[in-house]
């Protein structure tokens, strides 16, 4: 259902500045939401990255969401908000189809083992298997082929989306979401070379995970060796993420896709590893730290510093490093001059009357 400008700077909690004889504001309806280029007649957009000015004055968007400070002249009509990214969040929730109902109850196809104890208004869907001991809070939903492991413990309104893995002994607090294909509670990757073969070092920990964590699809994450792998309140972990045995993951963390982080490593509180980041064993990335994208982590990185690159180092640091290496292939032209200068000033010195008297 379409809504008018000023309905939806409400629903977002903003302003519009009308300019004088400006009558768009009365007629103008908003029937949807679309990105700065796609946005048409009839949308809204936003505008959350700086790069996208130009393509903002161009839009054919009906009106945009912009910050509180924004002052440049722009044909959409301008919705002034404080964050307009999460404005327009609130707008796709607004227009979005309504989600599915989830009906509670337990699919006649699931396998729910002996001594499981669910929970008011859990669903488990098709094909679901929940093994013996196991404790589902209430209001989770268990998605289609999701595997629960023995003695697994499950807070209230968890999502756990289809064909899942939680293995045996892990332990998710409330409002935990675990996307498709995730395997939580692995075995780490503890191997011994003895006489010549490696020999398998028993995983006996858990997982932990506290409220509020999100996983997305096809992450790894690895039991401890002894003792625990936790995963702070309210981290949220991207797909195809590898967390390996005895991590600690601090509160609020933010880990990007293809992330790996090697055993026994800690990540404080707010940090945030951008895509592609390794980690190596045993340090510490501190509080509110942050690893630029494909940054290679080979010791403990201090609270608060920016770093990136292969090893990683402090950003100013490493925007020297880069531009040395940019010009590289120019230094390398210059010094192949500057040989074949030596080696003719050489031969000349050589055929000089001087060094033949010599």
């Amino acid at each position: 259902m379409d809504i008018s400008v000023q309905e939806l700077a409400v629903l977002v909690g903003g302003r519009v500045a009308e300019s004088p004889g400006d009558r768009r504001f009365k007629s103008a309806r908003i029937a949807g939401a679309a990105s700065i280029s796609d946005a048409g007649d009839g949308d809204v957009t936003f505008f959350g990255n700086q790069k996208y000015l130009t393509a903002l004055k161009t839009s054919r968007a009906t009106c945009a969401l912009v910050p509180d400070d924004f002052q440049e002249e722009i044909a959409a009509i301008p919705i002034y908000v404080a964050n307009p990214t999460v404005a327009f969040s609130r707008v796709l929730a607004h227009f979005a189809p309504p989600p599915a109902v989830v009906v509670p109850g337990v699919h006649p196809s699931a396998i729910i083992g002996e001594c499981v104890q669910l929970g008011p208004d859990v669903s488990i869907q098709p094909y679901a298997v929940i093994e013996a001991g196991a404790v589902i809070g209430e209001g989770s939903f268990i998605g289609a082929g999701v595997y629960i492991g023995r003695q697994v413990k499950l807070g209230a309104n968890c999502k756990i989306y289809p064909n899942a893995t939680i293995l045996e002994r892990c332990i998710l607090g409330n409002r935990v979401v675990v996307h498709s294909g995730t395997v939580i509670g692995g075995d780490g990757f503890g191997f011994e070379l003895v006489k010549g073969r490696h020999v398998k070092i028993p995983q006996t920990g858990i997982v932990q995970i506290e409220d509020d964590v999100e996983i997305g699809a096809n992450a790894a994450i690895d039991r401890a060796r002894f003792g625990r792998t936790r995963i702070g309140e309210g981290t949220k972990i991207d797909n195809l993420v590898q967390i390996a045995h005895n991590v600690t993951i601090g509160k609020h963390v933010i880990l990007v896709a293809q992330v790996g982080i090697s055993g026994s490593s800690r990540v404080g509180d707010y940090a945030t590893l951008a895509g592609q980041v390794g980690v190596v064993g045993h340090i510490e990335i501190g509080e509110y730290a942050v690893v630029g994208a494909q940054g290679g982590v080979s010791k403990s990185v201090p609270p608060r510093q920016f770093v990136w690159g292969t090893p990683a180092c402090p950003m100013k640091e490493f925007k020297v490093r880069n531009a040395h290496a940019v010009r590289l292939p120019g230094l390398v032209g210059r010094v192949k001059q500057l040989e074949k200068l030596v080696e003719k000033l050489s031969r000349q010195l050589g055929e000089s009357p001087d060094a033949d008297a010599e």
